[in-house]
C-alpha cells in the first residue's frame, strides 16, 4: 500500500472515530451514574482508533473527547469553582489517555495483538482517572468541600471525588473490558 493510500486511510478512520467519539460522549453525558460524573463511553472508539490509527490519532480524539465533556455540561460543577482549572484537567486527561492507550498497543502489538488492546483498553480509563484526581488535587482542593455542599452530601470534597470517581473508573474498566474482543475482531477485519 502507498504511503498516502495509508495517510488517507488514516485521516478518513480517524474522522469515523471523531465522529463516534462525539455521539457516544454526547450520549453518555446523559447517563451519570455516579454523581456529576457522565460516563466516559468514548474510550471504546478512543482505544479503537488509537489501535487502528496511531498514538496521535488516539491523543485527538481524547482532546475530541475532553472538548464534548465541557460542551455538553458533563463538567459544569467543577466549572462554577475554577474555569480554566476544569478546561485544563477534562481536556488532558482525555488527549492523555488517547495517547497512552495508542502508545500502549503500539507497544505491545508486536508481542501479542490480544495482550495490547487489552492493555490499551486498561490503560484508557485508568489514565483518565489518574489525570483527572491529579486535576482536581493541584484545581479544586481549595474548592473540594464547598462542591461537596453544593450537592448536599456531608463527606469531605476529596473523598467525594474518590468515591465517584473510582466508582465511574470501575464501569469504564468493566465496559472497555467487555468490548475489547469486539476492538480485535474490527482489528482483524482491517486487516
Amino acid at each position: 500500500m502507498s504511503q498516502t493510500k495509508k495517510q488517507t486511510q488514516t485521516i478518513v478512520l480517524g474522522a469515523i472515530m471523531t465522529a463516534l467519539v462525539v455521539i457516544l460522549q454526547w450520549l453518555g453525558s446523559a447517563t451519570t451514574f455516579f454523581g456529576p460524573f457522565s460516563t466516559a463511553v468514548a474510550l471504546i472508539p478512543i482505544v479503537l482508533g488509537a489501535a487502528l490509527c496511531g498514538k496521535w490519532i488516539g491523543a485527538w480524539l481524547g482532546f475530541v473527547f475532553g472538548v464534548v465533556v465541557i460542551l455538553s455540561g458533563g463538567a459544569a460543577l467543577f466549572l462554577a469553582f475554577d474555569i480554566p482549572g476544569t478546561i485544563v484537567t477534562v481536556l488532558l486527561k482525555g488527549t492523555l489517555c488517547g495517547l497512552a492507550a495508542g502508545l500502549t498497543y503500539q507497544l505491545l502489538k508486536k508481542v501479542n495483538k490480544y495482550l495490547a488492546v487489552f492493555s490499551a483498553a486498561l490503560v484508557c480509563p485508568l489514565v483518565n482517572t489518574g489525570v483527572f484526581l491529579l486535576g482536581c488535587y493541584v484545581f479544586f482542593m481549595d474548592s473540594a468541600d464547598q462542591i461537596a455542599a453544593a450537592l448536599e452530601l456531608s463527606v469531605s470534597g476529596m473523598a467525594l471525588f474518590w468515591a465517584l470517581a473510582m466508582g465511574n473508573f470501575v464501569l469504564e474498566i468493566v465496559t472497555n473490558v467487555v468490548l475489547a474482543p469486539v476492538i480485535l475482531r474490527i482489528l482483524n477485519i482491517k486487516k
